[in-house]
């Protein structure tokens, strides 16, 4: 799976290390992803990854967790 953000978009970034020495060597900034399960806008849930950024901001709707039924 991408390590990109399924409501912002949101993905790695690439630039340089740089030692004191001015020496470069590239590296990458990964997005804070986590996985959830939310509710889409026609009521399926869904497991996808979110940055941290859209969840704090309430950009997805979290699915409540499925209660289970007992029998007696």
């Amino acid at each position: 799976m991408a390590r990109v953000c399924y409501v912002c978009g949101k993905r790695p970034q690439t630039g340089n290390n740089v030692s004191h020495a001015h020496n470069k060597t590239k590296r990458r900034w990964l997005p804070n992803l986590q996985t959830v399960k939310i509710v889409t806008s026609e009521g399926d849930r869904r497991r996808v990854r979110v940055c941290t950024s859209c969840i704090s901001a309430g950009k997805i709707t979290k699915a409540p967790p499925i209660q289970s039924v007992e029998t007696a």
